[in-house]
């Protein structure tokens, strides 16, 4: 299945293509390694966060990232990684150690410095916390909780389709 497949599988019933994505017991990133699995989880976690609704990590957003990338872009793919071993270098220069196994506190004020401290040393990180977030609230919201998230309260039509009986 390739990336525009996948978008298509998921604009069209975004809780099947969750399903056949994400879902598998035995799912195993294509992209990410095993730390980059982790970071991408609290990462999006921390952008999305659970409240009274499930968060990123409720809604399989790192599997959902993961597989995007494999089928994407090599320039897209390759920046993203580049921006997680990025913010793992400037953690490990101001805490010793690197950003997953910061404390929530140092972690949110890492990711709170990018996002609204300019200094020119953190250019890179800032651009990754711009594309991460870009990513966490897209795929998200393409989701089966995101989307359920996104009707709470009845605010998106049942169809979205054309109800003229000519156009059936």
């Amino acid at each position: 299945m390739d990336r525009r497949d996948l978008l298509q599988l998921a604009a069209a019933a975004p809780g099947v293509a969750l399903a056949q994505v994400s879902t598998a017991p035995d799912w195993k990133p294509e992209v990410f390694d095993a730390h980059q699995n982790e970071t991408i989880v609290i990462l999006t976690e921390l952008i999305i966060p659970a409240t009274d609704t499930p968060g990123a990590k409720a809604a399989l957003v790192n599997r959902w990232m993961d597989r995007l990338l494999a089928a994407g872009p090599a320039a897209e793919r390759d920046s993203l990684l580049e921006g997680l071993a990025w913010l793992d270098g400037y953690a490990a220069k101001k805490h010793g150690k690197p950003f997953k196994r910061l404390t929530e506190a140092q972690q949110v004020d890492m990711l709170t410095e990018l996002d609204r401290v300019k200094l020119p040393f953190t250019e890179p990180g800032q651009r990754f916390f711009r594309q991460i977030k870009g990513w966490t609230a897209r795929v998200y919201y393409a989701t089966d909780i995101g989307m359920r998230e996104l009707n709470k309260g009845g605010r998106v039509p049942s169809t979205y389709g054309c109800t003229h009986a000519s156009h059936a």
